[in-house]
């Protein structure tokens, strides 16, 4: 019976440490492009926790190719969105 309740309590307690070593992604790639074009703002958005490259061009290629650390680490996700002004917003998500 200690045994089966020193389990429970080892197990109660690893959702609050997990958070500390996961990752959650608010957001994908695409929709942080997609607000980028909506807004006309180039900035990072902070929803990924990750190491994250945003780029803008006059063509999409040129936009990824903007992107920070772009071509220095494996792509995890990648967005291309076109604003109004006619410019490519691009958000690339690498992988640690």
């Amino acid at each position: 019976m200690r045994f089966v309740l020193a389990l429970v309590l080892c197990f109660a307690c690893v959702p609050a440490f997990a958070d500390r070593y996961v990752t959650r992604v608010r957001t994908s790639a695409a929709e942080d492009a997609e607000h980028m074009a909506r807004t006309g703002r180039f900035a990072h958005r902070g929803t990924c926790g990750c190491r994250e490259g945003i780029g803008y061009g006059s063509t999409p290629e040129q936009a990824l190719a903007n992107c920070c650390y772009w071509g220095r680490y494996a792509v995890r996700e990648k967005g291309v969105a076109r604003g109004a002004n006619g410019r490519y917003y691009a958000v690339v998500r690498y992988h640690d």
